[in-house]
């Protein structure tokens, strides 16, 4: 249940409406319906037309639009900035928000590289407001509850934590914008600025996020080492086949695989480890499967908070934020490792095949084996080389 909110609706500004902001758009226009938030502006470099602002019109103001985050936040004096745009942007509009006294949700990944994420934390923190990280499964219910488990024992000693994410991703994907697959982009003046959009860092970066929070290890020192498996198969930049294996310094084990050339998309999950048994978290269901010795199965679905309730409730009632820049730390340490380590590996033509994508003429390209690897290893807490894939042996490498 939220906490008791002000009967005024906070009015909001969101930068990027289309993509993956047509998710916050939505879960605006709900919010509006429940007298929490109004929308009072987007930017957007094209403006959203009368269909695509359906619900937001009499008797609410009509919603300001324009392509200048910092005047239109003055002209709407907006409470709440949205933030939803290119990744390499999301520093510099977090800030110019921040600067203005306006309240932030930021997309995840926060920033490209773990000096704009200080940049950006240094920032917020001197501004005095209060910043949300968009990582939605921070926001479940289930969490406390596993954490619980296994605190109390019930799956004895932990050995570790795994997690597995197997989606499906045609090549229109990574010509959705300029910045989608790069590594880095040219900014328009000959230098080139850090993107980092890999598999781990942006489409299934909750895998990454859950599980360290899982391990009780969000905040930017609580990593003793880091590992990475970088591969590609389709004809980008960025890998979208990849593993990253992590160290707590508390002593737990921490990996994660995942790819976007799943032969079935499948829910992405996390795999706790016990020695008298185990937690299985499918984080996006908010659904938890528990299994130990002396006792059945038992599942149960769980609740969740919307990250932007979260940050309504913080503001009007002083809730804790459950994402704040902070809680990001370590996620940030492996976008870091992404965008220092040598670019991907190319995979072989062998190591792939394609198949129809989703659309008419799409294309997409499937990792052989590829669905089995991810599972084996959050089972096993072992990287694609140590599975025996051949394609991940060091020095393999062709040209796409």
């Amino acid at each position: 249940m939220s906490a008791p909110h002000a009967t005024e609706p906070v009015p909001v500004v969101l930068a990027g409406a289309r993509g993956h902001g047509r998710w916050h758009l939505n879960n605006l226009r709900r919010l509006a319906d429940a007298g929490r938030v109004s929308l009072a502006g987007v930017c957007e470099l094209t403006p959203l037309d009368a269909e695509e602002l359906a619900g937001f019109g009499a008797p609410h103001p009509p919603v300001a639009q324009g392509d200048d985050l910092g005047a239109l936040l003055d002209a709407t004096g907006a409470r709440v900035a949205i933030i939803c745009t290119p990744i390499p942007t999301h520093t510099d509009l977090a800030l110019t928000a921040a600067r203005r006294g306006v309240h932030l949700l930021l997309e995840k990944p926060p920033a490209p590289s773990f000096a704009e994420y200080e940049r950006l934390a240094r920032g917020v923190a001197e501004a005095g407001v209060a910043c949300q990280i968009g990582f939605q499964s921070l926001g479940s219910h289930a969490l406390e509850p596993i954490r619980d488990l296994v605190r109390e024992g019930h799956i004895g000693e932990l050995l570790g934590i795994g997690a597995a994410g197997a989606w499906v991703r045609d090549e229109a994907y990574f010509r959705r914008a300029p910045w989608a697959g790069r590594r880095r982009l040219d900014d328009g003046t000959g230098r080139r600025t850090d993107v980092v959009d890999g598999v781990l860092t942006n489409p299934l970066a909750h895998a990454v996020s859950t599980a360290l929070a899982l391990a009780g290890a969000s905040g930017a020192d609580d990593l003793s080492a880091l590992r990475t498996e970088l591969f590609r198969a389709h004809a980008i930049e960025a890998d979208d086949t990849s593993y990253v294996e992590m160290s707590t310094r508390t002593g737990t084990r921490v990996t994660v695989a995942a790819t976007l050339c799943a032969d079935r998309a499948d829910e992405p999950y996390v795999l706790v480890h016990g020695s008298r048994g185990r937690i299985t978290f499918w984080y996006k269901q908010d659904r938890v499967l528990v299994q130990r010795a002396g006792h059945g199965p038992q599942e149960t679905v769980h609740g969740r908070t919307d990250l932007l309730e979260n940050l309504l409730d913080h503001l009007t009632a002083g809730a804790e934020l459950l994402a704040p820049p902070a809680t990001t730390g370590a996620f940030m340490r492996v976008v870091e490792a992404v965008r220092r380590a040598p670019d991907p590996v190319a995979l072989p033509a062998q190591a792939w095949r394609t198949a129809p994508g989703t659309g008419d003429g799409a294309v997409r390209r499937i990792v052989h084996g590829i669905d089995g690897l991810v599972a084996a290893s959050a089972d096993s807490l072992t990287g694609y080389a140590g599975l025996g894939a051949a394609w991940a042996r060091p020095g393999l490498e062709a040209a796409s």
